[in-house]
């Protein structure tokens, strides 16, 4: 579940400007918008319209629209490039991740303050990578590896209560090799034994990092997940 938005077009902008002559001066009346009269029209403002909604949405609040202009030119008219295409995907990765970051610090903020206070809390236990933990109940069985295949049910909240996945709620637990989930689900399954509960609290560096997941998970999100172990293989 990760977004990444490659920015592959660009705003034409057409106007007419009118002007009314006076005796004394002349006058500029308001600029006004010309619709689209073609196909090709609808299509060019339509294709900028999408990508500027999609561009918004990660947290790009603003761009050079001339050079957004003149990189469709050149693209199209085959002129020069000014940056090749591997430069521009490393500069447009670099540019939405600080415009993530931007948009979604006070979420970082919020995780760090919380697993602070979480870690004074007598039952909570921090491990060494900054993963917290609470057992809810200990089993007696044998403890996986990472890469075992293990069976849970589990049910995942963000720190303010919104659930975005239960496998109780489908009535389903999860198969799943352990060695391809976030790292705070492969560091802290290890940790419980066959027929124990644990409750993880996860930073954002070992859940989704800085780009969330889907909808549910926003980028820089604090994680907690109440894990049951059933079993280990398949």
């Amino acid at each position: 579940m990760i977004k990444k938005t490659i920015l592959t077009l660009c705003i034409s902008t057409i106007s007419v400007v009118g002007f009314a002559q006076t005796k004394k001066a002349a006058a500029v009346k308001p600029v006004a918008a010309v619709k689209p009269l073609t196909s090709v029209d609808s299509a060019s403002y339509s294709f900028g319209l999408k990508i500027a909604m999609g561009l918004k949405s990660d947290g790009v609040g603003s761009l050079n629209y001339a050079l957004l202009s003149k990189a469709m030119e050149d693209v199209f008219m085959g002129n020069q490039l000014m940056i090749s295409d591997e430069q521009a995907g490393a500069a447009i990765s670099g540019f939405l991740q600080q415009a993530s970051k931007a948009k979604f610090s006070g979420l970082e903020e919020e995780g760090s303050k919380f697993l602070a206070q979480n870690k004074l809390k007598p039952n909570i236990i921090t491990t060494a990578s900054g993963l917290q933990y609470e057992v809810i109940t200990q089993g007696t069985g044998e403890k996986p590896k990472a890469t075992d295949e293990v069976t849970v049910h589990y049910k995942g909240t963000l720190i303010n209560g919104n659930q975005f996945d239960s496998s109780y709620d489908r009535n389903e637990p999860l198969s799943l090799p352990l060695n391809n989930v976030i790292p705070g689900w492969t560091e802290g399954v290890q940790l419980m034994a066959v027929g124990s509960k644990y409750r993880f609290y996860i930073p954002y560096q070992l859940g989704y990092g800085e780009r969330g997941a889907g909808q549910d998970i926003p980028p820089f999100s604090t994680l907690l997940f109440d894990i049951e172990l059933i079993k280990i293989g398949k």
